[in-house]
């Protein structure tokens, strides 16, 4: 589907929706809801559509049509919708759950125009897929509104309420003790309207099993989320909205049994009896995460000029609780990890339409971050070849306030009906553990060679500084003559990524029904930032390599009937780094030497990734299946170099099966059976080697779910 941006999209769209289902669009124009319809004016949401343009980028949509014909519906965790997206890779919670375009994290998300600043366990985790109405991927040479976080822009739209009031309820049920009731409600009076949802899940699989068995140990997790969307209308050319969301996570840490102790504790085992005294399958550590947001936002239409100002809020926090017996007795140290992050910030975006040819665009942001960092650990005293058997406390307590501003100005212009050509600047500066800033020239062209093709290009400039909520001051010294002392003594400050991005692609309607598109991209990078898992709490670390490069290809073809629709994606890519030149503590002297001379692979680098789907419509029934396949993602084999080979390749089939009832006693009933991992494949993410790989991870293996829901 081609958009009038000369962007174009790439829907991803099911068969024919039904007439309680949104329908995709393309990435310029305002997703369609029929389930819950706002009757206030529709040129306001346009409009706001119309503040952050994305000529010249690829874009692929996602309605709520699509999310319905996966496997567990709109209870799927939304970093696995993003897996149907061409570019994106799989991994483990552990280290990240999702890379795009072979970035480490450096997504960007947007809620109703307004971005976010990602937690510490990954915003995306914290998102309830029932709440989208439309999700635009977007990827590329990003023009000037974008910044900072640029792999990939994920650009929410939120469900609204309407005059008639409605909702929906339901349970999912699983394997693995998987269950998850849900709600939703909507309505409204006069020029206000109400969208609020909420979810609870609990299961017995919540961190990727360490063991290829179909039951882990210590895995049970318990999360809630919650959302609401409340909008004025002024009259036809202003509204105000509030946002707000909350997601509370525990999860237990997965044991990996039959593992061999390292230390020796007093009065809990001995080295001359194996340490059989504490078995590794009765480890007790547990994560708990938080993470809450709160958006106030003023839209005014007058005329030429649009524009939206924006103030929010954003708390995130994990902790870590160790075991403090095992944890010492297999690793030599046992740390309870807290990390707290809380932001406020301010967003102004504007457009103004200067005549036929030029519409100006520009905005400023602002944000405050204030982030603590507390450790108390246990560790054993070491003194030359003897290691004490009786540990003792570190307390490694630190914390940090630091800002970002931004600003960008670009210009729109329309050289002819087939061309258009969109160029400008940005400015980024950060203030936290590093002091820096940069200008980024952004220039991107749409060519419009046919009514069925299209062609894009673009040159970005980037600037990426490290995830402020994740760094540490230097602290290396405090863990000398310890259990928990590396082998290198010293780590530089982590640097802001610098990119040169450039990226050309095409888009073919091929017919009707039928859509081609195909984009190349390079990225040449000074600093480049990526992260590790480098203790036993789920909380990543960053690290430059000193230069890196990443280029890729992919390819999609979307089908779309009547009754019955598919797609099909590819993606070809390759990242590697050289010269590690901060965080350096957390490696080992011998893979440091190596990669100060000699370009690696990046840990998350996958050579190919596919998926695909198909559905179809009978009646009021719908039968869908999709695929994920991946060529594995990168380890480290006994003796050879850091990241030189890959682990063995992999692919998930999924199916899906539901039935509705309209109209009936209880209104609309929906009801869905799925299987996940349909062939029961056991298969790596990760085996605890690589660059910053802390454990092994297997993808879950078959499961089963049985939902019911009503909506009314």
């Amino acid at each position: 589907m081609l958009a009038a941006s000369a962007s174009y999209s790439s829907p991803l769209k099911a068969a024919e929706p039904d007439a309680d289902q949104s329908t995709v669009t393309p990435a310029t124009t305002l997703p369609v809801q029929n389930t819950i319809v706002i009757t206030a004016p529709e040129h306001l949401r346009s409009a706001r559509t119309e503040l952050l343009p994305n000529i010249g980028t690829t874009v692929y949509s996602i309605d709520k049509n699509m999310i319905d014909n996966l496997g567990q519906g709109d209870s799927t965790p939304f970093d696995d919708v993003l897996l149907r997206m061409p570019g994106v890779v799989q991994d483990s919670k552990a280290s990240g759950s999702l890379h795009i375009r072979d970035d480490h994290g450096n997504v960007q998300y947007r809620v109703n125009g307004v971005e976010l600043p990602e937690g510490i366990s990954g915003f995306g985790q914290s998102v309830d897929t029932r709440f989208i109405s439309n999700i635009d991927f977007v990827t590329g040479a990003l023009p000037a509104q974008y910044g900072l976080r640029t792999a990939g822009i994920i650009d929410i739209q939120t469900k609204e309420g309407n005059i008639e009031p409605g909702g929906r309820i339901g349970i999912l049920m699983g394997s693995n003790n998987y269950v998850e009731p849900s709600a939703e409600v909507f309505g409204g009076k006069g020029g206000f309207s109400y969208y609020l949802s909420g979810s609870y899940t609990q299961n017995s699989i919540g961190i990727e099993n360490p063991t290829p068995s179909k039951n882990p140990i210590h895995d049970d997790t318990h999360q809630s989320k919650s959302f609401g969307n409340l909008s004025y209308y002024f009259n036809d050319d202003s509204r105000v909205s509030l946002l707000f969301g909350t997601y509370d996570g525990r999860f237990q840490i997965p044991n990996n049994p039959q593992q061999t102790a390292q230390y020796s504790l007093a009065g809990y085992s001995d080295l001359t009896t194996g340490f059989n005294s504490y078995p590794s399958a009765s480890l007790n550590e547990n994560q708990k995460e938080e993470n809450r947001f709160v958006v106030l936002s003023y839209q005014k239409s007058l005329g030429n000029l649009n524009f939206q100002v924006s103030g929010y809020h954003q708390f995130s926090k994990t902790l870590y609780t160790p075991d403090p017996i095992g944890d010492l007795i297999y690793n030599g140290i046992a740390s309870e990890n807290m990390r707290s992050s809380s932001s406020n910030g301010l967003q102004f975006d504007s457009s103004y339409k200067l005549n036929d040819q030029h519409t100006v665009r520009g905005g400023v942001a602002y944000k405050n971050e204030v982030t603590h960092s507390n450790n108390s650990s246990q560790v054993f005293a070491v003194d030359g070849e003897i290691i004490s058997t009786t540990p003792f406390t570190i307390i490694d307590n630190a914390s940090k306030t630091g800002t970002t501003g931004s600003f960008y100005l670009q210009d729109q212009w329309t050289l002819s009906k087939q061309l258009t050509l969109n160029y400008g600047v940005r400015y980024d500066q950060v203030s936290a553990y590093i002091q820096e800033h940069q200008w980024s020239p952004r220039l991107n062209l749409a060519f419009k060679a046919t009514d069925s093709t299209d062609f894009h290009a673009g040159y970005s400039r980037y600037f990426t500084p490290p995830p402020q909520q994740l760094l540490a001051p230097n602290s290396v010294n405090k863990y000398d003559n310890t259990s928990a002392q590396g082998e290198i003594l010293y780590s530089d400050p982590v640097k802001a990524e610098r990119t040169n991005y450039y990226d050309l692609g095409v888009s073919h309607r091929v017919n009707d029904k039928l859509s081609l598109t195909a984009d190349v991209y390079y990225k040449q990078i000074s600093n480049l930032l990526d992260e590790g898992q480098f203790g036993q709490a789920l909380i990543l670390s960053p690290f430059n390599y000193a230069k890196g490069y990443a280029k890729g290809l992919e390819l999609s073809a979307i089908y779309n009937d009547k009754n019955w629709g598919g797609f099909l994606n590819f993606s070809m890519q390759k990242a590697q780094g050289k010269d590690i030149i901060s965080g350096q503590a957390t490696f080992a002297p011998d893979e440091l030497a190596y990669i100060a001379n000699h370009y690696v692979y990046l840990d998350h680098d996958q050579a190919f990734s596919v998926s695909g789907g198909a559905n179809t419509k009978l009646g009021e029934y719908k039968l869908s299946g999709d695929f994920i396949y991946g060529s594995g993602l990168r380890n480290t084999p006994d003796g050879g170099a850091p990241n030189s080979a890959s682990l063995p390749d992999y692919v998930v089939f999924n199916t899906n099966l539901t039935r509705n009832w309209k109209n009936s006693p209880i209104g609309n009933v929906e009801a869905r059976v799925a299987l996940l991992n349909l062939f029961d494949r056991s298969y790596l993410l990760r085996d605890g080697t690589g660059i910053g790989v802390g454990a092994s991870q297997y993808g879950a293996r078959r499961t089963l779910f049985v939902g019911i829901s009503t909506s009314f």
